[in-house]
């Protein structure tokens, strides 16, 4: 079916208006925007010079400096830690034994050993040594000895990966290769040092911008089946860099990340940036030269789209590293090359280290939706802004290790109730791995971003039977906007007389398993938008949601409430 020109504009500007009065309902708070807005900005600077040569890369650390750019070493470790780290994304760090975390930089750290036990230590962590065999350090042809030439801004980043590898798995041996400079080239024969000698995940703090010879960069040091390679996504804000845009590897994104008293996780988080990124801000875009992979499905970019997860970045809300050679001691750090570590590192933790990039699109609930925030201008496009399910900046979204770590029940059955902005049902696989392999549990379902009963944006057919039926039909309704004669169709198409009850949500399945259909939603609006607090009894996920976090019943349900859809139910928002 076919809308004029006018119906289009009408459609539109209903949802722009509409757009704008969600903005400002209820007391016009959310708690994601208002926290992270209170954490003070602090003077930081990078520590490697960004280069826009072809083939030559920059690490993405960032150091607090003070107000006139130095760095001036701390009394005591400041910034998040190894318990924060672990307590913000649910890990259990008993695990990783076996696993080796492979760090590649460029340059040496001359103090890189005897910084990392200043580290350990002060955190209570085992020790990790050449000794003991935990840490081993080869430069880029794999030989301990005839290291490259020391670099203070490459040793604060080889700190930074060693120590963040550290804190979220204690237990993983740790590799650090050392390439000669930092070309691609050399880095990427570091890389493939590093996969020679045993390392089970990858971590790769730098990038630098794309050009052509990539492709052929993709087939020679990053094509690893088996073995999971970590990219960070870059510092300057919204657009790609290489080799986050890689088809091989993790894209990791970055956040803010500060401590929240009423959020049920005991955390909130951002995308790391701004409209203007004055203070730097994460990467993330559509690539110019790299494919997209299979199991990338968005549509805004014809190539691989970055980012694909993250973890924090926000200097502002950085780490506490302890670096001698480049920073005189304990210091403040951020940057995407503190969250590709951190995702590597749960990787390994949590059993996940062959993982491609495709486990985050495969078991989204694994993950923290982040909602809020964006890393430059794009018209408000999920390139730059996130939003509910996939954006470009925070990826899917960052670790969930309790989920990670895979539960090993099988399946729930249920095939979901009706309509009204539910979620389908999930199957009941059984197996015994519902992470990543074997049968996996039941689906957690796709939620769709509004009820069907009401206009606003084109919605993803399979959220809901209803509007699979729909779109197959009207194609409008799931590429342009879900107007009024897509909700016409309700009635017309699936029969529906009335637009309450149905769908709802399903059971658990994702990757815990279990659940079956739901019993059906009647709120006021879809619980994968923000809007006015829901009543808790309008939905099966409400309930689950409030019970933990009230604010979402006794306040307005926000970007948190919208993120807990994920967290706390298992469902994923689209």
């Amino acid at each position: 079916m076919k809308r004029t020109a006018l119906q289009r504009t009408l459609v539109l500007s209903a949802l722009l208006f509409s757009a704008c009065v969600a903005g400002e309902i209820g007391d016009g708070t959310d708690r994601a925007e208002s926290e992270l807005a209170a954490v003070p900005k602090l003077p930081h600077k990078r520590v490697c010079a960004k280069s826009d040569v072809p083939g030559m890369m920059a690490c993405d650390a960032h150091v607090r400096t003070d107000a006139n750019g130095n760095v001036t070493p701390l009394a005591t470790a400041q910034g998040f830690g190894p318990a924060d780290l672990a307590s913000a994304y649910k890990l259990n760090t008993s695990g990783g034994a076996g696993a080796t975390i492979g760090i590649v930089d460029a340059q040496d750290d001359p103090n890189a050993e005897s910084d990392l036990a200043t580290y350990r230590s002060n955190y209570g962590l085992p020790a990790c040594t050449t000794a003991n065999g935990c840490f081993r350090k080869v430069n880029q042809s794999g030989v301990q000895g005839s290291y490259p030439t020391a670099n203070q801004g490459w040793a604060g980043e080889i700190m930074l990966d060693l120590e963040m590898a550290s804190a979220v798995c204690p237990n993983c041996k740790i590799l650090l290769v050392e390439a000669t400079s930092a070309t691609q080239n050399n880095l990427g024969a570091a890389l493939n040092t590093a996969v020679k000698l045993g390392a089970t995940v990858v971590s790769n703090s730098y990038g630098g911008s794309e050009d052509s010879s990539d492709t052929q960069s993709d087939t020679t040091y990053f094509n690893h089946p088996g073995i999971g390679i970590f990219v960070s996504a870059g510092d300057n804000g919204y657009g790609a860099q290489y080799p986050a845009s890689s088809k091989y590897v993790t894209a990791v994104g970055g956040t803010a990340l500060t401590k929240s008293a009423s959020a049920a996780r005991g955390w909130v988080e951002g995308v790391w940036g701004s409209t203007t990124n004055s203070q730097g801000g994460t990467g993330s875009g559509c690539s110019s030269y790299t494919a997209k992979p299979s199991w990338q499905k968005d549509t805004g970019c014809a190539k691989r789209t970055v980012a694909d997860v993250s973890a924090v970045a926000d200097p502002n809300t950085g780490v506490a590293v302890y670096d001698s050679y480049g920073s005189g001691g304990w210091a403040v750090f951020g940057g995407t090359s503190a969250a590709s570590p951190i995702v590597a590192g749960i990787f390994a933790l949590t059993n996940h280290g062959s993982a491609d990039g495709s486990l985050s699109y495969t078991n989204p609930t694994a993950f923290f939706d982040v909602t809020t925030g964006s890393n430059g201008s794009c018209s408000g496009s999920y390139l730059c802004t996130a939003k509910a399910g996939y954006d470009g900046p925070t990826g899917n979204g960052t670790p969930n290790g309790a989920v990670l770590a895979g539960a090993t029940g099988g399946g729930g059955g249920g095939t979901g109730g009706g309509t009204d902005g539910g979620t389908t049902g999930g199957g009941g696989g059984g197996g015994t791995d519902g992470s990543t392999t074997g049968g996996g549990g039941g689906g957690g379902g796709t939620a769709c971003t509004h009820a069907i009963c009401s206009a606003g944006a084109q919605l993803v057919a399979a959220c809901d039977p209803c509007a699979t039926k729909i779109c197959a039909k009207d194609a409008y309704c799931c590429t342009t906007a879900w107007d009024g004669q897509c909700v016409g169709e309700v009635s017309s198409i699936c029969g529906q007389t009335t637009c309450t009850g149905g769908g709802g949500t399903t059971g658990g399945g994702g990757t815990t398993g279990g659940g079956g259909g739901g019993t059906g939603s009647t709120c006021s609006h879809a619980i994968c938008t923000a809007g006015t607090k829901l009543v808790s009894s309008c939905d099966p996920c409400a309930t689950k949601i409030c019970a933990a976090d009230s604010y979402c019943c006794g306040t307005k349900w926000d970007s948190v409430c919208v993120g807990e859809v994920g967290s706390i139910c298992g469902q994923t928002c689209q």
